[in-house]
């Protein structure tokens, strides 16, 4: 892919005004992030970037910011200096293709590292990640709403589902799990470049791994979607939105099985 993405700074900052940052720029298109200690890394193509808007964003959190130019063809090469390899304990073993095999978990994921959201190194893709693997999916038709990189639908795949439909609005990401998918052999995986749920067929296991304002807006078009007794895994939540998405997930009838916190970031999976 070519043209320009615009690179935001943001320095010295806490793990907290990380996260706030990370959730207020995904609302507004920024397609990847790059945390260090006291310091993220922001990317949306130059075409989309609106300096008010990010302005604003530094400004309400209280951050200084940088902006940069950096090449799509650069991207690559900026990960590749700094992308480290994932565990999640003995379950998942997270690696770009440059590392080596590591072989030590059930499950290996190869991700290669562009401008998508999802290589395994965010707290919500590890609650994600963790809670699916106290789940049963062997047969199973999963949805995954919103994937970036495509790595959760992988999983689901590695881990027994039979049918899995991905979607994402964002063509760079689109691409890079076309890639992903490819690169990990699977078979199973619908992948569709969309802002629309499906309008047909329902799942047993739905993935929304995406951000609290999206989940709220289709959180109730995401449980009609979901078979009788299928489960639904929300991510990309606040630790302080979860006792209002509860609120929801109690008036659309939703039993709340287990609710998980990290760094800030909150994960529920709600069932009928």
């Amino acid at each position: 892919m070519t043209g320009s993405f615009t690179e935001l700074i943001f320095s010295p900052l806490t793990t907290e005004q990380s996260d706030m940052l990370i959730a207020a720029l995904s609302e507004q298109g920024y397609e990847g992030f790059e945390e260090a200690p006291s310091e993220l890394r922001a990317y949306i193509p130059s075409a989309q970037f609106d300096i008010a808007v990010a302005s604003e964003v530094a400004h309400h959190h209280s951050v200084s910011m940088r902006i940069n130019e950096l090449q799509a063809t650069n991207w690559n090469q900026q990960w590749e200096s700094n992308f480290d390899p994932v565990t999640i304990e003995s379950f998942l073993h997270i690696r770009a293709a440059f590392h080596p095999v590591w072989g030590k978990a059930s499950h290996e994921i190869v991700i290669t590292p562009k401008m998508s959201f999802g290589t395994g190194h965010h707290a919500t893709t590890r609650l994600m990640a963790t809670e699916m693997s106290k789940l049963q999916w062997d047969q199973k038709k999963v949805f995954d709403f919103g994937t970036g990189t495509g790595i959760l639908a992988i999983l689901a795949e590695k881990l027994g589902a039979k049918q899995i439909v991905a979607i994402d609005n964002d063509t760079w990401s689109i691409d890079n799990a076309a890639e992903n998918i490819e690169t990990n052999e699977c078979k199973h995986i619908e992948l569709h470049l969309s802002d629309q749920l499906p309008d047909h067929g329902t799942f047993d296991i739905i993935l929304a791994n995406i951000n609290t304002f999206i989940i709220k807006q289709y959180l109730s078009s995401l449980v009609s979607l979901l078979e009788p007794g299928g489960q639904l895994l929300l991510s990309g939540l606040l630790v302080e939105d979860l006792v209002e998405l509860r609120s929801l997930c109690a008036q659309l009838q939703l039993r709340i099985l287990s609710a998980e916190a990290l760094n800030g970031w909150g994960l529920l999976r709600v069932a009928y």
